[in-house]
């Protein structure tokens, strides 16, 4: 019987070593900030040093990819799977009736069954209805709103009303201010466009809130946060904030507003780079920094179409929406004090989905074995060892696709290169549009698919392979 006991207590000091040995996860992510918009970028005029400590003090990607919108992003980001993979290349609008899949196995949901506590705070736009919500896909509990900031009553394309409030007033000047492009037509509710619903922020299953004062979101998510670090100290945790800013309509709190070079953009960035500053600041004050790992990224590049509004992709093509550098290279920058050495820059590609195995590896959870997670791990280039190369020798370029059985590929990289493609008709089949060189050319200007023909053959060639095992095995959409 002693024996007995000696050995669970054994088992039981291993098991308490393990878990304190296992890394706290933190990932913030901003929503439509470009690559060039914090100070570690190149930003002339946007003050960031809290989210530029992460770069000093940890590793800074200068090829780190996103989808080119919301919701995919963050189903890769989940899912550790390109978004066609999962049914999930489409943005979740209000009251739609599908979602992610009850069979899709989350990021939150690997730790969380590893005994780490979960919580989501801010945007999830993975599907609205109770079964979608973050909290019954593996967080313990979540705060914050199920789609974008911008799908509410007060969206500058909503129908005109002579009665309108102070806010929809606001809204439209904003809009004629900024230079936003999209005002020439207006939404047709009649057609079932634009959002005539209110905007709730939710506490896991309740709406605390309807349109809720959007200048102290960024506030509420932060505090919040410090709170859950607080309440969790002790504990393993997985803390995911990905924040409503800068997606449009921008907002800023009193108390940080007018402050920055960069208009009410920079002063969002800026309250988003105070609030990395609260979380730092609360983890060496309860000892725990060392051991916490936190990303900071974005979940595609700037909406231009928003004109003053909107971010910068620096030297990259394009933005939001598009499969350009601009709409899919975002900041990424990963810090863990005395694991991840300081001042790394690295330009291998890698990406949001990329988070899934390596948190798991870190945290010593075997990844699920029955689907394919395209994913990979990281921790070679995290950890600085000599060579490391990016895991991906290639990687594909997806454009959304709703619910279309054929993916929307439309580029891929290996490398430097960078093949764009478009479907032949409405085949499986594929052509070669342009090729660029990435890193003489990051505009992707100047098209050398001419000079480079059997290059050229050898990518369209891994790449329908590839897109053609994606499609012939993408896994369902979650519906009512």
């Amino acid at each position: 019987m002693r024996l007995i006991q000696a050995l669970a207590a054994m088992v039981l000091i291993f098991a308490a070593t393990a878990a304190a040995e296992r890394p706290n996860f933190i990932i913030i992510l901003a929503d439509d900030q470009g690559w060039a918009d914090l100070g570690s970028y190149g930003s002339p005029d946007i003050r960031t040093p809290n989210i530029d400590r992460l770069a000093a003090e940890g590793i800074r990607f200068t090829s780190f990819y996103a989808a080119p919108f919301c919701g995919p992003s963050r189903a890769a980001l989940m899912t550790g799977s390109y978004p066609p993979r999962n049914s999930l290349a489409f943005n979740h609008g209000p009251k739609q009736t599908t979602g992610i899949h009850p069979n899709e196995i989350t990021l939150a949901e690997v730790l969380s069954e590893s005994g780490y506590k979960t919580m989501m705070i801010g945007k999830w736009h993975l599907g609205d209805a109770p079964q979608f919500l973050p909290h019954r896909n593996g967080f313990d509990h979540w705060l914050g709103i199920p789609f974008s900031n911008d799908m509410w009553r007060y969206h500058p394309k909503m129908p005109y009303d002579q009665e309108e409030d102070a806010r929809m007033q606001a809204a439209r000047e904003r809009a004629a201010y900024t230079g936003y492009a999209g005002l020439e037509r207006d939404y047709d509710l009649a057609a079932g466009q634009g959002f005539p619903h209110p905007l709730p922020l939710m506490e896991d299953d309740e709406v605390i809130e309807l349109d809720p004062d959007q200048t102290k979101l960024t506030t509420l998510y932060t505090e919040r946060a410090v709170d859950f670090i607080e309440q969790n100290k002790e504990e393993s945790f997985f803390l995911y904030l990905p924040h409503a800013m800068p997606h449009v309509p921008l907002f800023v709190s009193k108390e940080r507003s007018g402050r920055s070079l960069r208009g009410l953009y920079g002063d969002v960035i800026e309250e988003i780079d105070w609030g990395v500053g609260r979380i730092l600041a609360k983890l060496e004050a309860l000892g725990i920094d060392d051991n916490t790992l936190i990303v900071y990224t974005s979940d595609n590049g700037p909406w231009l179409q928003y004109g003053v509004d909107a971010g910068s992709a620096g030297p990259f093509r394009d933005g939001k929406s598009t499969t350009y550098e601009g709409g899919m290279r975002v900041p990424g920058l990963m810090r863990w004090p005395e694991k991840i050495p300081p001042g790394q820059v690295s330009s291998e590609p890698v990406a949001g989905m990329d988070l899934f195995p390596t948190f798991a590896g870190l945290a010593g959870v075997e990844i699920p074995s029955d689907r394919t997670i395209d994913g990979r791990d990281l921790w070679p280039l995290l950890s600085g060892q000599t060579g490391a190369k990016s895991p991906h020798e290639y990687f594909y370029y997806f454009h959304g696709s709703g619910r279309k059985k054929l993916s929307n590929i439309q580029a891929v990289r290996h490398g430097k290169w960078k093949l764009h493609l478009k479907r032949i008709g409405r085949t499986r089949g594929l052509e070669p549009v342009a090729l660029y060189d990435l890193h003489e050319d990051p505009g992707e200007q100047f098209d050398r698919l001419k000079l480079n023909l059997a290059l050229g053959a050898r990518m369209l060639k891994q790449t329908e392979s590839f897109v053609r095992e994606l499609e012939d095995n993408a896994r369902p959409l979650g519906g009512l």
